[in-house]
């Protein structure tokens, strides 16, 4: 039986199920010198392809210029690079450095032992179904 009648509303299980998820993952990279948004830029930018900042913020779903905001940190720190695209001088190109790639490394390991932590109440095919649900209900890009 629920005690708390909110907690049988998805909404109110989602915003604070979530809020906790992101205190534990924050708590885990701020050792790294680093938040979520940080570290979401440096795993978009270790794909195989170059990006543009306008192509990492449209795979975030961030603005313009929370991007610009986020590359400029980052780029202060050494973590990542921008240089002109060779194709059109236009477009800059966002790449990681050493410095970034290894850090981003090392911060992947903690938000992952983060999230075991986190889901430990669940066994490991609950985790996993609950993971299959959440993709399932995200919006088709």
């Amino acid at each position: 039986m629920v005690s708390d009648p909110l907690e049988s509303r998805l909404g109110y299980l989602l915003k604070h199920v979530q809020a906790e998820l992101a205190r534990t993952s924050a708590e885990a990279l701020a050792p790294h010198g680093m938040d979520g948004h940080d570290l979401a830029v440096l795993v978009v930018l270790a794909g195989a392809e170059p990006l543009s900042q306008i192509e990492v913020a449209g795979r975030m779903g961030v603005d313009r210029t929370t991007m610009v905001a986020l590359v400029d940190d980052l780029e202060r720190r050494g973590l990542v690079e921008r240089r002109r695209s060779p194709q059109d001088r236009r477009r800059n190109i966002v790449e990681l450095t050493e410095a970034g790639r290894a850090r981003m490394g090392r911060a992947e390991e903690a938000r992952r032992a983060a999230e075991r932590r986190f889901l430990a109440p669940l066994d490991d095919a609950t985790a996993e179904a609950l993971i299959r649900a959440l993709r399932a209900l995200l919006p088709h890009r």
